[in-house]
């Protein structure tokens, strides 16, 4: 059995347990102003939320957001859970949506120390370091499989 689910949906059903885990994260560990972290795309995005069985029930421990046009944000990890594959399976889930619905490529800003993990999941970093919310990021791309369907139709003349 694995040690953790994940789960897909909208604001309203994992709202709550994602906001658990922001807070955890943002706020309290990496000491983010919350005017930084709540904006209206929760609402039109796709939410991830990984969770752990416990005796005392299921707990939020990870979660992020695919937003219309491809870019994935406040993707997040309780430190006590960290390393245990959470967050490359939540990245993965969120690549796998975004690739479905037919967005040629996925992009996100991922804070300076977190680079290596985005980019062993294909992503490559676009342009220089630059500051938000007081922490360093890049933007970083990772282009999406066209389907081979799509490709035929615009050879079609």
């Amino acid at each position: 059995m694995s040690e953790f689910t994940v789960e897909t949906g909208d604001w309203p059903r994992l709202g709550a347990d994602a906001t658990l885990v922001r807070d955890a994260v943002f706020f309290r560990e990496q000491r983010i102003a919350a005017l930084h972290e709540w904006d209206d795309a929760d609402l039109d995005a796709l939410h991830i939320v990984a969770y752990r069985a416990s005796d005392r029930g299921r707990r939020p421990v990870g979660t992020g957001r695919l937003l219309p046009g491809g870019a994935i944000g406040r993707l997040a990890v309780l430190e006590e859970a960290r390393h245990r594959g959470i967050g490359s399976s939540m990245l993965r889930t969120l690549i796998a949506h975004a690739a479905d619905r037919g967005d040629a490529a996925v992009w996100l800003y991922s804070q300076s120390r977190v680079v290596p993990f985005y980019e062993r999941h294909g992503f490559t970093r676009i342009g220089d370091p630059f500051q938000e919310a007081g922490v360093e990021h890049v933007e970083m791309r990772r282009p999406l499989a066209i389907p081979p369907e799509a490709h035929s139709a615009s050879n079609s003349g």
